[in-house]
Order: C-alpha cells, then structure tokens, then sequence
C-alpha cells in the first residue's frame, strides 16, 4: 500500500529490552512514528500523545483544500481566499512566523521552493487524497506561470497579512512536516525527554540515542520497497527525502510526480529522489522537508549550487535513470545495503 511506503524505515532489534516505546499514526497524510528510548510506558504515551495532538491541530490549520469539519475552512485556507479577493486579513502569530520563514528560504532557493503554487498544485491534481490522471490543460499551465506566484508577493505588517498578487495560492505541504518536527523536538527537549525519533513521512529528527548505539535509520530505494543503505543520525541531525514515488499519477506511459518546476509549471521527471542530512539547529526539520525540493527541481549541473544555498553538504540523488550521485560528506556515513552499489561523488 502507498500509504506504508514510508521514505524512512527506523531499525531497532526486536531484542530489545531496553524501555522503547513506539507509536504510529497518521497525519500530514503520511505514516507518524515517534519512538521514546528510557522512559516509563505511562509517561512515553502521554508524551506521545501531545505530540500527535500538536501534530494534528497544525495539520487541521495549514490544510490547503480540506476543511476542518463541514462550514470550517482552515486557516489556510482562509488566507488563501483572501488573497484570491485582494484583501487583508489578521493571521496568527505562529502562522505569521511561518509564512516569514518560508519567504526567506523561498528567496534562498531562488524560488525554486515556493509555496506559492498551490493553483499549479491543484490543477495538476495533487490536492485530493487519492492521485489519478488528469487532463494536462498546456494553455492553462502556461498562465498560471505567467502569474508568476511568488512569496515575497506577501506583504506582513505584524500579524495583518495580504497579498499583492491574487495568483498567490498557498501550500506548505513542503514545509509543515519539518516545522512539526522542530516543533515535537522541542517539546520533548522541554519534557526533559534525553532520546528519542520523531518520523514523518521520511523527514526524521533524532533526540540522544538508543541505548548505547545512535539511532540508526534506512533510506529507502525509489523503485524497490527495501532500503539502499542505512546510517546513524546523531543527536540533534535530521534527514529527509524528496521523492517521486509516492504521490504521483501515471499518464501516456510517463510518470507525473508533486513535486513541480515553478519556472515551467511542470512535474519534474528528471530526478526520482533526493536526501539531504542536516545538522543540528533550532531548524533542522525544516530545513530537512524544505532544502530537498530545489536540488530535486534544479538541473543536474546547478544542484550542488542549489544544496549550498541551504548550506547542505550531505545530500544523495538519484536521477531518472537510477544512477547514484552522493556528496562525499554523506558517502562516509552511509552504510549500503548492497555491498556492490555503484553511485559516483558529487564533484
């Protein structure tokens, strides 16, 4: 099922005695696994719990196209009709962050992380639940780039927000699952939580380690169901993969995934995935869900360039044709799964 394919497959010994609690669920519209290393049962699962509730009060409020219930649009979805109406409208401070953060790492990716497309997202299908074929409208697509959506089209004074293009259509469906991350992680840290795996979807943030071991963690191959290789995630780092894999349609014999070019309105096809590994900060999850997208879109020759926007030097492709590329930071943690892999360093 598409929905177990999960980008990342924790590894833990089903020997284990230590106390390891584990837990999954789902929001985001992905798989959830959050796993707590030392602490009682009772108290892992009421730390757990606030953590999947935190998780799906954001998921309700940055939802781009679902309401909440019936007769209650999300915030953001809110946002995005005033916009679309040339009027302003007061946000919430978190929110406001939010928005003022993925502007600027919109502007270090040269746009080419923009959340502002959500018109090209949901023309190309890709705000619905299930993903089929659609209608490839050349004429239309060419207008909704012409629109030329950007982030800093968004004007914030405070927390009063509007828009000075109506085109501009929010989605920050590459950005919420990091941002919870940082989120959950801190929480823990706050609940004085020494070790622990947060998991979304394939983005990943480690707190301490297991037992005496990091955590370790496996990548999984675009085209097979097994992991390609594994490696440790020490305290603090996070990892994260684009892919293009799990929401996609297939049309004509081609394979059309969500993950778009805003500079031609199109799925990209020349890239099946990317994983980059971030270091510890106050903003390693988002930058593990954000800093993949533009070395996912950006042309083989610029992807280097595009990783060291986001000051990334450990990152993996693999291109349309299976080959593996890998920066020679991340080659020296990797442990491949097959011993006899090819892949080339990144020069």
């Amino acid at each position: 099922m598409r929905y177990l394919a999960i980008l990342f497959l924790l590894l833990v010994s089903s020997c284990m005695k230590e106390p390891l609690y584990h837990s999954q669920s789902y929001v985001f519209g992905t798989l959830v696994d959050i796993s707590i290393y030392g602490e009682t049962e009772e108290r892992a699962q009421l730390l757990v719990n606030q953590v999947l509730q935190d998780f799906q009060n954001l998921h309700n409020r940055l939802h781009a196209w679902k309401p909440i219930s019936s007769g209650k649009p999300s915030e953001l979805y809110q946002l995005n009709a005033a916009f679309e109406q040339g009027k302003s409208s007061q946000i919430s401070p978190d929110l406001a962050a939010m928005l003022a953060d993925a502007t600027q790492l919109s502007q270090q990716s040269a746009g080419l992380f923009n959340p502002a497309i959500g018109n090209l997202i949901s023309t190309w299908g890709f705000q619905r639940d299930e993903f089929s074929a659609v209608n490839i409208d050349a004429e239309q697509i060419s207008a909704l780039v012409k629109d030329h959506p950007q982030m800093t089209d968004i004007v914030l004074k405070g927390n009063r927000i509007y828009s000075t293009n109506p085109a501009v259509k929010l989605d920050l469906g590459g950005y919420a699952k990091g941002y919870a991350l940082d989120l959950a992680a801190h929480y823990l840290r706050q609940q004085h939580v020494k070790n622990a795996l947060i998991n979304i979807g394939g983005n990943i943030i480690a707190i301490g380690q297991h037992g005496n071991q990091p955590w370790r963690v496996g990548i999984q191959h675009p085209r097979q169901p097994n992991a390609i290789a594994t490696l440790d995630l020490p305290d603090g780092w996070a990892i994260g993969t684009s892919g293009d894999y799990q929401r996609y349609f297939m049309y004509g014999g081609k394979r059309y995934c969500h993950i778009i070019d805003p500079r031609t309105g199109y799925p990209v096809s020349h890239t099946q995935a990317v994983t980059v590994l971030v270091p510890p900060s106050d903003h390693a999850g988002v930058l593990s869900d954000v800093a993949s997208k533009p070395i996912f879109i950006q042309t083989p020759d610029n992807r280097s360039k595009a990783a060291q926007a986001f000051a990334i030097q450990h990152f993996m492709v693999i291109d349309a044709k299976s080959t593996i590329l890998v920066s020679k930071q991340l080659a020296q943690q990797l442990h491949w799964v097959d011993a006899g892999v090819k892949f080339s360093i990144i020069p």
